[in-house]
């Protein structure tokens, strides 16, 4: 059974930084594929960006730029670097997972059957 933990959530002020990871347990090596989503209160689960074991990433319109994905397959941990944050990115943020190499659709947030518990980012103005 796969296993998503995540961490790296807080509090920041509009412009500020955070850096979120993701550690997977029991997900297949080289055919995988990971992604982050946020819900923000009164809102739907929407993707922000999403990353496959050979490399292909996927980011939301509204990331424009300022998010970057990035994994450590043989860890198999996965992080998503947030810089010139705004009170629009307050939302928890989760990971989540599928043990297949998906190529397109990357976050159709059915594609994935996995998902960790979230974590809060709150960024203030």
């Amino acid at each position: 059974q796969v296993q998503l933990v995540e961490s790296g959530g807080g509090s920041v002020q509009t412009g500020g930084s955070l850096r979120l990871s993701c550690t997977a347990s029991n997900l297949f090596r080289g055919q995988s594929s990971m992604a982050w989503f946020r819900q923000a209160p009164g809102k739907k689960r929407e993707g922000v960006a999403a990353i496959n074991d050979v490399g292909r990433t996927k980011y939301a319109d509204f990331v424009n730029g300022r998010f970057t994905i990035s994994q450590n397959i043989a860890e198999r941990t996965m992080s998503l670097q947030m810089n010139g944050l705004s009170p629009e990115d307050t939302a928890i943020y989760y990971c989540a997972a599928r043990d297949e190499l998906l190529s397109t659709n990357l976050l159709r947030e059915s594609h994935y059957p996995n998902w960790g518990q979230g974590t809060q980012v709150t960024v203030s103005s």
